[in-house]
């Protein structure tokens, strides 16, 4: 027992350590996970024992990861990406992996190891990438849109490669009667769950919800989702394929976003665990051994996905830029080949060489993926002169739009808030240009008059031809605190002096936005609450221009007054989380023994700690935003705003002087 908590404590050490700086340099953490098995693992240190225990733990981390999977399944996103799913991404798939196992065949390796590496290698990386189109603004740019609806596809024909996989080591006549008997049984819960589970599912969970604890809504979706899994595997198919169902069920209910809050912390950190377990099968010596064969896998996984998503998507529609652009960013493999390949090893369907060598490409690709989606338009700028001219149209397009037209505005996004500001600005008489990364958006209210183009308003260029040296203004209309950083960096270069206005969705970055220079930060949440309580003191019986008077001191203060919020459930839950690390208020009552009792707010130095006192409430009167010489007395009640850490050193100095 005391060897096994010694070996946890190592592990999530050892995993604060190595994700936490892959987090500061913005690589994926499936690569810390990846390099602490191969570390601590039997053919290195020796620290971490390559356990059942371990084992059985990851596998219910797939477990988790396939369940989330499925609840981003969704019946109409599917229909409406229809021709990617089924067209582009279905073809990858058969064709990555026709192409790798006739490879593996005629270098002499048995069809059932050729035909797993095909099922490998034909996989990228869900996790990764989404994230990076989110990050980068460009999940609704056309290769955006083609990477999502071939990674959707992917994740679909997992489910049927983790019944063939396991199967695999069968005669062939058996193999042939089990795909088929798994088929059959999967059709039947298929049909069940698309036809009867999503009612029955809805009035469960409905029941559950009514109870109002969060405890028991937790302990109802482990249930479902272990039980589920328990039943496939009862079943002959795989607890993998019954998590998966259990995604789809959930995925149809009121019920999804909160069960994929809830589920997300058991997720990560037994897929943490699943891919410290794959990084202990890495065994260096032999990848030193078999170096040639690891580079020559990598290099032919990289171009020859490449090559062939590249051809599949100009076969599909894309342009020439937007094909090279896709296959630059699914040419890479994914944290599915890891899955995959984990069941082919108990399998035993890879000989240990070829295995370290699959599995060592795999780790290299993934660290690889990153870098590729950085550079994927620089590689389609050099390898299709054409290119240059489609850029230098689209600049010239954005020029047209802005050509005739002075002090107007710039909006960054065309979105909901970006067409109701269009619209108010045109009935003043002021013009406009809109830049949007929506192709359908952009065809749909330019056909219908709009002064709205395709183009990213983070590029300089884009910026220059929508007319940033004769324009009154900048609007960011979406709130997206990274690309607006961006927006503000190429506005200030080409001009500085041109106001920038950003979108944001509640004040935490406020003071990001501000320091990088915007004129004005406007956080939602903020301006409706500020609507709110127009409404609430007009109704109230307060006159008009009193109301009016309120809300122009709270905006000429930059929202000062309302800046910070008291800490909730929500707001504990996400700070676990790791979500948000931001200003929020904090109450602290001081009895007589406190030490700041009859001393002055100065002597205890808060502001060089970052932390403000916004009010004191004394007995039933509140004084708002007191002066440095304000002094305390037994019973007040000091609000601070500050981050949490601070916040904790605050409160000490109040209470006990430290």
């Amino acid at each position: 027992m005391t060897d096994a908590i010694t070996q946890i404590l190592l592990l999530l050490l050892a995993a604060v350590i190595s994700v936490g700086y892959l987090h500061r340099l913005g690589m994926p953490p499936i690569l810390g996970y990846l390099f602490l098995g191969v570390v601590l693992g039997p053919h290195a240190l020796a620290l971490m024992a390559d356990s059942p225990a371990a084992h059985y733990a990851a596998e219910v981390g797939i477990v988790f990861l396939m369940f989330s999977i499925g609840l981003e399944f969704s019946l109409p996103k599917l229909y409406a990406m229809r021709r990617l799913v089924f067209g582009l991404g279905l073809a990858q798939v058969v064709l990555t992996l026709a192409g790798a196992t006739l490879s593996a065949l005629m270098i002499g390796l048995d069809w059932r190891t050729a035909v797993t590496i095909g099922a490998v290698l034909s996989m990228s990386s869900t996790a990764v990438l989404s994230k990076l189109l989110a990050e980068r603004t460009e999940l609704d740019a056309p290769h955006g849109r083609a990477v999502m609806g071939v990674l959707l596809f992917q994740d679909l024909a997992v489910v049927p490669m983790l019944v063939l996989i396991p199967s695999m080591g069968l005669s062939a006549e058996r193999l042939v009667l089990e795909l088929l008997a798994a088929g059959l049984k999967a059709g039947i819960a298929l049909i069940i769950i698309l036809y009867l589970g999503p009612k029955l599912m809805q009035r469960w969970f409905f029941l559950v919800a009514r109870r109002r604890s969060a405890e028991l809504f937790m302990l109802n979706v482990l249930l479902v989702v272990l039980g589920l899994s328990w039943v496939t595997e009862r079943a002959g198919l795989s607890l993998a394929l019954g998590a998966f169902l259990a995604g789809m069920l959930l995925s149809e209910t009121d019920y999804r976003y909160r069960v994929e809050e809830d589920i997300k912390p058991f997720r990560d950190v037994l897929m943490g665990l699943f891919f410290v377990t794959v990084g202990m099968r890495l065994d260096l010596r032999l990848v030193v051994a078999e170096l040639p064969a690891v580079l020559g896998t990598l290099i032919a996984l990289l171009v020859g996905k490449f090559l062939l998503i590249t051809g599949l998507s100009k076969v599909f529609g894309e342009t020439g830029g937007t094909a090279i652009r896709t296959g630059v960013w699914l040419a890479a493999g994914g944290e599915f080949g890891f899955v995959l390949l984990s069941l082919a090893g108990q399998a035993e369907l890879l000989p240990p060489a070829i295995m370290q060598v699959v599995l060592t490409a795999l780790i290299l690709s993934l660290l690889m993926a990153p870098i590729l989606a950085q550079y994927a338009d620089h590689i389609a700028l050099r390898l299709l002169p054409s290119e240059w001219l489609m850029r230098s149209m689209q600049l010239t397009s954005i020029a047209a739009g802005s050509m005739d037209i002075d002090r107007h505005a710039i909006l960054c996004g065309f979105g909901r808030n970006g067409q109701y500001l269009g619209r108010l600005l045109e009935q003043e008489g002021i013009r406009y240009i809109a830049l949007d990364l929506d192709p359908d958006r952009v065809r749909e209210a330019a056909a219908a008059g709009e002064t709205v183009v395709y183009g990213d308003a983070a590029k300089r260029a884009a910026l220059i031809a929508a007319g940033i040296h004769r324009a009154a203004v900048v609007v960011v209309t979406y709130a997206d605190t990274t690309s607006a950083l961006r927006v503000l960096h190429q506005v200030h270069e080409l001009r500085p002096e041109v106001p920038v206005i950003v979108r944001l969705r509640d004040e935490r970055d406020m003071d990001r936005i501000l320091q990088a220079g915007a004129a004005e930060a406007v956080p939602e949440a903020i301006e409706s609450s500020m609507m709110l309580a127009s409404h609430a003191l007009l109704l109230s019986g307060l006159p008009l221009s009193r109301v009016v008077r309120r809300i122009q001191q709270v905006r000429g203060m930059r929202y000062h007054l309302l800046r910070g919020i008291y800490q909730g459930a929500e707001q504990l839950l996400e700070e676990a989380l790791g979500q948000h690390q931001h200003k929020r208020l904090h109450s602290v009552p001081l009895n007589e023994h406190a030490q700041a009792v009859d001393h002055c707010l100065s002597a205890f130095e808060l502001g060089a700690i970052d932390v403000e006192v916004t009010a004191i409430r004394r007995g039933k009167v509140r004084i708002m935003a007191p002066g440095a010489d304000f002094r305390l007395g037994a019973g007040d009640v000091v609000v601070l705003l500050g981050e949490p850490a601070e916040l904790a050193v605050a409160e000490a100095r109040l209470l006990r002087g430290l």
